[in-house]
């Protein structure tokens, strides 16, 4: 099973920024998708953004401008830069990599935004 470890989470101020990694133990290009999801306190996971294999990107219907995905197929990491970071982008980001049917999920890092 694929190991997806996150990092870069943190405890920053309204307006600041973040830049969230995930290492797959696996060759990135394997998934037909790799892509970040938030978690809130007491709700479902929602899509941030994904990218697939081909390198077409999709965000979230909300999304406003201030994330971007990227990768590094070389150290096979994705990225999420966040900008302008919001009190409402506080959560559980969670790293995510799609094979067929099948999900494999990272543990997530935590991200809380203060105003």
């Amino acid at each position: 099973q694929v190991q997806l470890v996150e990092s870069g989470g943190g405890s920053v101020q309204l307006g600041e920024s973040l830049r969230l990694a995930c290492e797959s133990s696996e060759n990135i290009l394997l998934f037909n998708s790799m892509g970040w999801y938030r978690q809130g306190p007491g709700k479902q996971r929602d899509l941030v953004a994904q990218i697939t294999r081909g390198g077409r990107i999709d965000y979230a219907d909300s999304w406003d401008g201030r994330f971007t995905i990227s990768r590094d197929t070389g150290l096979n990491t994705v990225y999420l830069q966040m900008n302008s970071l919001e009190p409402e982008d506080t959560g559980v980001y969670l790293c995510n990599a799609k094979v067929l049917t099948t999900d494999d999920w990272g543990h997530g890092t935590q991200v809380t935004v203060s105003s």
